[in-house]
């Protein structure tokens, strides 16, 4: 019996080497927990990689799961990113981190010393953390809960862009809006509004219509690339953010999670309010935006 039991014992330790040594799919593992949504977290990982040199992104199954390649100078590494919710506060982040040049010669080094490429790990996924920590002190969302759309007679200006690039296709249009609508018998009827109609969560597409409410009126001037459009009255779940326009897309990822969590049916089609005129500058914590994504009909 007992020599039974030792050759169970060796060939489950034989399979575990096996495993640890060739069919383990990644080479060392980093873990942090931070008071971040996985939406949040994953556009700040795209922010952050874009000052890495040599960084890759190779694609994502969804929002809490996406990989990067980055090459260093003797080696050729995979960043796997899982991100996962414990609570409605803290997300718990695993970088899985693998070496395509050398994870045979790692994984046998790795138990008996702390070697360069752990170290190196270690030091880029802590560079990350450290940066999303700052940018968490840069804004605020404040979900508000049921709400109405208002229903707006706009001048639009239709536009395609990442969600990270929307504040510069705004500000690039900015002035054409503000010269069509500033005859002296026009009256503005509210602040500017972002309406997405088409939001990509896979690549962070958007196609958007940045537009200035108005008072419908037959004295309208027409404008090449610009149209006029009424946003209807409509039932949404509604946040308000503070701080910069370029990452208003933090509440986009609250709202969903709101919606998912409340079990409310929405539109992934966000709808944005900006009650600060960002050209005056100031602190950009005290810049106020309302956002709405509209309930399922």
């Amino acid at each position: 019996m007992s020599k039974k039991i030792g050759l169970v014992c060796v060939a489950a330790l034989l399979i575990g080497l096996i495993w640890y040594l060739f069919l383990k799919p990644h080479d060392y593992v980093v873990r942090f927990k931070t008071k971040a949504l996985p939406g949040t977290i994953n556009q700040t990982i795209k922010s952050w990689s874009k000052s890495i040199e040599n960084a890759k992104f190779l694609g994502q199954e969804n929002i809490s799961n996406l990989r990067y390649q980055i090459s260093f100078k003797d080696s050729l590494n995979t960043y796997h990113w899982k991100i996962q919710e414990e609570n409605d506060s803290i997300s718990l982040v695993k970088v899985y981190v693998t070496d395509k040049d050398h994870s045979l010669a790692l994984r046998m080094a790795i138990p008996f010393s702390e070697t360069d490429f752990e170290k190196r790990t270690k030091k880029t996924v802590a560079a990350f953390a450290e940066q999303l920590q700052d940018h968490l002190k840069n804004f605020k969302v404040n979900i508000i809960g049921r709400s109405e759309i208002p229903e707006k007679y706009c001048a639009c200006v239709p536009l395609k862009e990442t969600q990270l690039n929307k504040a510069y296709g705004m500000k690039q249009y900015y002035s054409l809006l503000s010269s069509t609508m500033s005859g002296k018998d026009i009256v503005l009827d509210g602040s500017p509004m972002l309406e997405v109609e088409h939001w990509n969560l896979q690549n962070d597409s958007i196609s958007y219509n940045f537009c200035f409410p108005v008072i419908a009126s037959a004295i309208l001037p027409e404008r090449k690339g610009v149209f006029y459009k009424k946003i209807k009255r409509q039932q949404a779940i509604r946040a308000v953010y503070n701080g910069n326009y370029i990452t208003s897309d933090r509440a986009w990822y609250a709202l969903l999670d709101y919606a998912h969590k409340n079990n409310i049916e929405v539109v992934a089609k966000p709808l944005e309010i900006f009650n600060t005129n960002p050209n005056l500058g100031g602190n950009a914590l005290e810049w106020e935006a309302e956002v709405y994504l509209p309930i399922k009909e």
